[in-house]
């Protein structure tokens, strides 16, 4: 509960969404502690430094480097005093290859952004409609049909149960809408349903949220997607055969222009949105004028024969799918923080426009294909049915599939916005790695983006992309994630108690119960088709973010700074004696396998620091050692020397071995190895060598109280 409560008072003191989030201040405490190292420290502090740090002052002339043209001067400004700033030209990387990718990189996804276009990267209202409602809206082209899918097992007289579903479905999207304007309201700086649950009913209860709905933003692509390529070979049947792979191709599209930046991904995703809005209204008026004209009398269904009965299970699984039209509800109370401001008002104002053209799509289809008398057949979608019997003749019906195709294939772009931002909360947490926390060139969470894309291809290529097999595992995740967060709104209104908070209680209760009934719903009827995945998911998924957390905590503990009271003892009586210079103890060891010009390079750098120093040498066999040293001596003896014998022809074990008894022997040393390292210049050389140094470097790094540096030599090639 306490976690919850740190959470939620970061959000309120600000939006999260910066690039500054990667580096959290200093607690309070730790600040104390700062203080109390800085006043022990005994180190000289030279005031002139023999190379100008501002990189003004300069005797030498700038000339062309390995970045091409480009002095290396000309790569940061000075702003004010001890402070440069780097331009665009020093991300440049140094290698022709890497120059190479990143003109391709930014001709993908444009120039990279600075830091403080992060205030201009942010939506007005009619772009942020098309971008966060693309998946809700886009439900609407499979939604019916998935109920009307599961009730044609009994037969042609259970399409009729379909209008009392969707009559409690419009309650149900009213409600969790509703409720949800009211979250938006309470968090004004974005709070999906972790942050409320974690919030207000504790840890456990936040990260199963975020788990129900990393499950759903991953399904929400690969439905998307499925249902859109279904739309394209619906219209044309030949490209069936091609359904994977055109699949894919779409989810690295996606991918790509997410990638971009919000506001220009924004941009991309406007057009289809309202177009396909625009096709189904005019759809629905056709559709209805043409029933009207006959009195609304509705047309009898085809005859079908009944694979199963009409009772409870399978009412409430044709509930359960209907249900998996408001997946994308909880986009708005996730991204507020990428609205314009008032960013609060925007975002309600978004979401119950978002709502109300949801129960008009949802409602309106439904009805209309219950009058024209349509049932679900293989091959053909009912929205592709509806579509072919309202324009038989004209451009229209190809603009309707044309338009559910855009908008099905771009509803994944909810998720590339939520996905990465649910992320970025649980990060800030430590319950997810924190490289979530960081933004691409484009302000954009890259890493987020693609760890949806990759999850989002393995699930649609495992299932072949069919939406029908993803279908049962949708609600279950989305919906305990609704569950959760208005129950913590509950807790929310009765904790605060302000003005009217009664009323929003009540609503968010209805929300709560109604969306807990879906999830039961859901996870008892579909559990053999499927759910049993999700069930099963969410408990592991929350295991491994509790775990994450652990090592967080962990690690967090072995580097904070603790205020004196908390302080454990240290060297010289004190908690921070290895942050103090005067309580460092050297000891310099150079590994040198042969003496050459990296090696005395190496010995050259270790002498001239002053500390004590040694060099050692790993010898196959005794007369090998007797020739080194005598080498040794030729060069003049001028450090101690120590051979170790390996008869096993062993290097790395050996030494790492040594180096880990002289730490026993004197744990107060710190040991600095220093290994000589030759620099290749190309790639294809590098197979023609051991590359023995990087290899010790990595056995070496993981000793405690060894610190492992190298000398490179670049020789001329």
């Amino acid at each position: 509960m306490e976690a919850g409560r740190e959470r939620h008072d970061d959000v309120e003191h600000g939006s999260l969404v910066t690039p500054s989030a990667e580096f959290p201040p200093l607690s309070p405490p730790e600040r104390v502690a700062l203080g109390r190292i800085g006043e022990r420290w005994r180190a000289p502090r030279d005031g002139d430094l023999p190379a100008d740090p501002t990189l003004v002052r300069s005797d030498r002339r700038p000339v062309p480097t390995r970045f091409g043209r480009l002095a290396p001067f000309e790569m940061f400004t000075v702003e004010k005093p001890d402070e440069l700033v780097a331009t665009e030209r020093a991300n440049l990387p140094g290698s022709r290859l890497g120059r190479a990718s990143t003109r391709l990189r930014r001709a993908l996804f444009g120039p990279p952004l600075s830091s403080a276009a992060v205030l201009y990267e942010r939506m007005r209202k009619v772009i942020a409609l098309p971008v966060l409602s693309s998946d809700l809206l886009s439900s609407v082209a499979y939604g019916p049909e998935a109920m009307l899918t599961v009730l044609v097992l009994a037969g042609t007289g259970a399409l009729g149960v379909s209008l009392p579903l969707a009559a409690v479905l419009v309650v149900l999207m009213v409600a969790v809408g509703a409720s949800y304007r009211q979250t938006i309201q309470a968090y004004p700086h974005g709070a999906g349903s972790y942050v409320v649950a974690g919030d207000n009913l504790g840890s456990l209860a936040g990260l199963a949220a975020a788990a129900g709905l990393m499950v759903d933003y991953v399904l929400t692509v690969s439905v998307s997607v499925a249902a859109g390529v279904n739309a394209v070979t619906s219209a044309l049947p030949g490209f069936a055969a091609a359904t994977v792979p055109l699949g894919v191709l779409v989810i690295a599209v996606l991918l790509a222009a997410n990638l971009r930046g919000v506001r220009t991904a924004g941009n991309i995703f406007v057009l289809p949105t309202y177009a396909f809005v625009v096709a189904v209204l005019a759809l629905l008026v056709v559709g209805y004028a043409r029933a009207a004209g006959r009195g609304f009398a509705p047309v009898p269904p085809p005859e079908l024969p009944a694979a199963e009965g009409l009772g409870l299970l399978l009412v409430l699984r044709a509930f359960s799918s209907g249900a998996v039209s408001m997946t994308g509800i909880e986009a708005v109370s996730n991204a507020v923080p990428a609205f314009r401001p008032p960013e609060w008002r925007n975002a309600r104002a978004t979401l119950g426009w978002m709502v109300f053209l949801l129960v008009l799509l949802f409602a309106g289809l439904t009805g209309l294909i219950r009058l024209e008398g349509l049932a679900p057949v293989p091959g053909e979608t009912m929205l592709s049915q509806l579509g072919r019997v309202t324009f038989p003749t004209g451009p229209w019906y190809p603009l309707l599939q044309v338009a559910t195709t855009l908008i099905l294939l771009l509803a994944a772009n909810t998720a590339f916005n939520g996905f990465p931002r649910l992320l970025f909360f649980m990060a800030r947490a430590g319950h997810a790695p924190r490289r979530f926390l960081h933004m691409g060139d484009r302000l954009a969470f890259s890493n987020g983006m693609a760890a949806l894309a990759v999850g989002a291809g393995v699930v649609f290529v495992a299932f072949g992309g069919h939406t029908q097999s993803l279908i049962p595992l949708y609600a279950v995740g989305v919906f305990l994630a609704f569950t959760l967060s208005q129950a913590g709104m509950v807790v929310h209104w009765r904790r605060h108690r302000g003005r009217g908070w009664r009323r929003r209680l009540a609503v968010n209760a209805v929300g709560a119960t109604l969306s807990g009934l879906v999830l039961l719903t859901a996870a008892v009827s579909k559990f053999t088709e499927g759910a049993w995945v999700v069930v099963v998911a969410v408990p592991l998924l929350v295991l491994l973010f509790l775990r994450i957390h652990r090592h967080y905590a962990t690690l967090n503990r072995a580097l904070a700074l603790h205020p004196p009271a908390t302080a454990p003892p240290g060297p010289a009586g004190s908690a921070e004696g290895e942050e103090l210079p005067q309580e460092v103890r050297h000891l310099v060891v150079v590994p040198v396998a042969r003496l050459n010009r990296a090696s005395l390079r190496a010995l050259a750098y270790a002498a001239s620091l002053g500390q004590p120093t040694l060099a050692v040498h790993i010898a196959p066999e005794e007369s090998e050692a007797d020739r080194f040293r005598e080498q040794w001596r030729a060069w003049g003896d001028h450090l101690r020397l120590e051979t170790i014998v390996s008869p096993y022809r062993a290097v790395i074990g050996p030494l790492a071995h040594y180096l880990e008894a002289l730490h026993t022997t004197r744990p107060e040393l710190t040991l600095t190895v220093i290994v000589p390292e030759v620099v290749l210049r190309r790639r294809w050389h590098r197979p023609l060598h051991s590359r023995t140094e990087q290899r010790l470097r990595a056995a070496l790094r993981a000793l405690p109280g060894v610190v492992v540096t190298s000398v490179p030599v670049h020789p001329a090639e």
